[in-house]
């Protein structure tokens, strides 16, 4: 896999993004709980009854009408009450904020989302990157292997032709058994780092995976313009803090809203069923409806709502604090990580031109070895200084483009059109 072919696998499979694509989801089916309250609410209950003795009343005495009244068992033994309500709210405080705060509540999630992407980018492209360094370290190795090889084939050769002693045979032999131990060690830790590109990427650790990449085109990757002004609109954290502080603006007009009264109306119909019998229950109704309007005041709740107008008012502030906080935060950042590429690229063009120049003394050294103009010592510290050299350049060039990514996230620069 490419670069390239890691980000559109990570996208599509990354834990953490799937778990903000869902978070979205649920935010929006919790925007449209909050935004149910708007349509009619509509219902059916039901009430029976079954009287084992009819209450009394007391009606007056038509035969003796100023004296005591007499006692009546009024009712019917069974009463079945069905009852269908609608009800429609007109105006409240609670489905009015609502309505404002829906977009910003779905706004936030989809920028949790947009700060997944570029975690995500970025950490699979350092992960990315420090496998093709370790792979290149292997390979450096293997040279480095290598050239110890023929180092002591000659040595070997010159000590039997009684040129040298044994001494240069001995060191050649040493040099060699610590580089292929190195290269080994360095080649089990290569699957470490494979394991946590894997992981970056929400790959099957159970399945293989091989990365390639062009070094021209790497080393055309390595620039930037360091001249660019920073903008902290560009910055998902500037706009997603922007975002909390208007959803606190609307907090705190929704409680000011809250001395405001409710008003909403209802319909109900009730089928009334009234018999002796139960048998006979649904053999005749006694319908009756009506319509109403409710409002309600709240007057007095103990100084709660002006509380709560205070306390979002001293949130707000805190959160322009976050603000200024979080101005500095990203300038700090910004300014850090420009320095960093900065010296970085000044490093990974100082080590370019060290390997060139530890390549060219060590062909000269080892030549004049061969010719018996130097001792095998100064081959031997020539050799080690050209694989210092190719390592150093290797490790200055995965800092460079880490310190690359760096800059691109402080700078709000992050690709995560994927």
């Amino acid at each position: 896999m490419t670069l390239n072919d890691c980000l559109h696998y990570a996208v599509n499979n990354q834990p953490a993004l799937k778990q903000s694509y869902i978070d979205e989801k649920i935010a929006r089916a919790t925007n449209r709980i909050n935004l149910s309250g708007w349509f009619p609410q509509v219902g059916l209950n039901a009430n029976y009854q079954h009287y084992f003795q009819l209450p009394t009343s007391f009606i007056p005495n038509t035969q003796n009408p100023g004296g005591p009244k007499v006692p009546v068992k009024t009712g019917l033994y069974n009463t079945l009450l069905p009852q269908f309500g609608a009800t429609q709210t007109v105006f409240n405080n609670d489905v009015l904020f609502a309505v404002n705060a829906a977009p910003l509540y779905l706004k936030g999630a989809r920028q949790n989302t947009e700060l997944t992407k570029i975690d995500l980018v970025t950490n699979v492209s350092k992960a990315f990157y420090d496998v093709l360094l370790t792979q290149a370290q292997i390979q450096v190795l293997a040279e480095d292997t290598e050239r110890l090889g023929k180092n002591l084939r000659d040595a070997y050769s010159q000590y039997v032709a009684g040129i040298v002693d044994k001494v240069d045979y001995k060191r050649a032999s040493i040099s060699l058994n610590n580089s292929v131990a190195q290269l080994k060690n360095t080649s089990e830790n290569v699957q470490v780092k494979y394991a946590v590109l894997k992981q970056q990427m929400g790959y099957p650790p159970e399945k293989g995976l091989t990365v390639v990449y062009d070094t021209a085109q790497m080393m055309q990757e390595i620039g930037m313009d360091t001249t660019e002004a920073m903008n902290y609109e560009k910055r998902v954290e500037y706009s997603a803090l922007q975002n909390s502080i208007q959803i606190q603006h609307l907090t705190t007009n929704y409680y000011a809203t809250g001395f405001l009264p409710s008003l909403s109306a209802f319909y109900n119909y009730i089928p009334e069923f009234e018999n002796d019998q139960f048998s006979d229950m649904f053999s005749k109704a006694y319908p009756y409806s009506l319509f109403g309007i409710t409002l309600s005041l709240p007057i007095f709740q103990g100084f709660k709502r002006v509380e709560n107008i205070r306390k979002s008012r001293l949130q707000e502030q805190r959160l322009d604090w976050d603000m200024v906080d979080l101005k500095h935060g990203i300038n700090t950042e910004y300014e850090q990580a420009k320095a960093n590429y900065k010296n970085n690229l000044t490093d990974f063009r100082t080590m370019q031109e060290n390997v060139r120049t530890a390549r060219e003394v060590y062909d000269v050294i080892r030549l004049q070895y061969r010719e018996g103009i130097k001792q095998y010592l100064e081959v031997i510290t020539a050799e080690a200084d050209l694989r210092t050299s190719e390592i150093n350049y290797l490790n200055a060039l995965y800092q460079l483009l880490q310190a690359k990514i760096d800059l691109q996230k402080a700078m709000g620069n992050i690709p995560t059109n994927i």
